[in-house]
């Protein structure tokens, strides 16, 4: 059973929400916040498995509660819900700790499925959307590369091996397992495999979490 709190100012929508959810036999509401600072409470008090975030609310926003929550080291992960495709909040949400984002307007078998993905430990942003977030955003990105601190080079990056940094850096590209496995003559279940061994050995909670690992140490940079 997933356990999920429902984060939202607008009463009606997290009433459809709630309707949703507890017509599934395999998940259940853990609550309702309808602000950021009462979400970062909540999910303290009841830890449940993911938190349904909405970004604009009053007080405390979304991306800081997620910020705290996903902080707070907890097995708690968070979905974010946005109003518009790809908006400005997106990539501040995932570097903030989110395992992924939804339209609110998304299907609701979407919804679920993102719900069960996150729950599972995956990322519910597809490669195809990482793609889409990296073309968008690069330009947050340093353009030189990373500031004089962050160019020390990351532990992290010394413990993986030459083939494991190859598919990290494809990764960051947006490229999918199948992409990988034919750039670089595996088979996909060999990449998944890689994929699983950095996502540890970066400690990073999805494929999303590994883009930004790989932007910020200057591994890959926005220009290529």
């Amino acid at each position: 059973m997933t356990s999920v709190l429902i984060v939202d100012d607008h009463a009606m929508q997290r009433f459809g929400f709630r309707m949703l959810l507890e017509s599934q036999d395999d998940m259940s509401v853990a609550g309702e916040a309808c602000n950021g600072s009462e979400a970062v409470r909540l999910a303290a008090e009841l830890r449940p498995d993911v938190v349904l975030m909405d970004v604009r609310m009053p007080g405390l926003d979304g991306i800081e509660a997620t910020r705290r929550i996903t902080a707070a080291g907890e097995r708690t992960r968070v979905l974010i819900l946005t109003t518009f495709d790809l908006d400005e909040y997106a990539f501040t949400g995932l570097r903030a700790g989110a395992s992924g984002f939804l339209v609110k307007d998304a299907l609701p078998e979407e919804l679920l499925s993102g719900i069960r993905a996150v729950a599972s430990g995956d990322a519910v942003v597809a490669p195809a959307l990482t793609r889409r977030l990296i073309a968008r955003y690069a330009h947050l990105l340093p353009s030189g590369g990373p500031s004089d601190d962050a160019r020390r080079p990351d532990a992290r990056l010394g413990v993986l091996t030459d083939r494991e940094r190859e598919v990290l850096q494809a990764i960051a590209r947006g490229w999918t397992n199948g992409e990988i496995a034919e750039r670089f003559h595996l088979a996909e279940s060999t990449v998944k495999t890689h994929v699983g061994r950095i996502l540890a050995k970066i400690d990073a909670r999805d494929r999303v979490q590994a883009v930004i690992f790989a932007y910020d140490t200057g591994l890959v940079s926005p220009s290529g």
